[in-house]
């Protein structure tokens, strides 16, 4: 019979107390702080497309980057409506910024040239929009599907220099995969 994560089993007469204690060992080591690669991030996005309304997926989408990525301290999505930027689920604190026009911020930077922009010190950005003091770095990635930018992931860090090019291939690929869907 399986129990809590899947992995651990309760031991059965063939099996020894020093078995189900490895084999527990291990499985809870596992879950405990470790963190999805970028390849088990967008494996378990995808099927999130095939079940459920945009916005359930808009919304599991940064969660799930917001918990399996401890320097995204604030994540969000921006759909585009009548060349704005408009706020839809966000994780993190509050912002201020709900609508943003195409040629203001980082974020209009990014869906005007519908090409990722990464801020390494956002202070020194005079693009960037103050949502937090605590901000020191910022990745925005388009969502685009046939060339058109529909809206955009929006990460923003309180480390400075915190994006790698390994967030940004991830977030590309998230990014492609919400455009089959917003």
């Amino acid at each position: 019979m399986e129990i809590g994560w899947g992995c651990v089993r309760v031991p059965s007469e063939s099996s020894s107390k020093a078995e189900f204690k490895r084999d527990a060992s291990k499985c809870f080591a596992n879950y405990r702080g470790k963190l999805m690669n970028n390849k088990e991030i967008l494996e378990s996005i995808g099927p999130l497309v095939r079940g459920g309304s945009p916005q359930h997926l808009l919304k599991e989408v940064v969660g799930i980057l917001r918990r399996e990525r401890p320097h995204y301290h604030w994540v969000g999505i921006y759909l585009l409506q009548d060349q704005e930027l408009v706020l839809g689920p966000y994780v993190g604190k509050p912002t201020a910024h709900t609508r943003i026009p195409l040629d203001q911020g980082i974020c209009g930077a990014a869906a005007s040239t519908g090409k990722t922009v990464i801020v390494d010190d956002v202070n020194s950005d005079p693009r960037y929009l103050a949502c937090s003091l605590e901000t020191r770095s910022e990745i925005v990635v388009p969502i685009k599907r046939d060339g058109t930018v529909l809206g955009e992931i929006d990460i923003d860090s309180d480390q400075p220099a915190a994006f790698t090019m390994q967030d940004k291939e991830l977030l590309e690929a998230v990014a492609s995969i919400l455009a089959e869907v917003v």
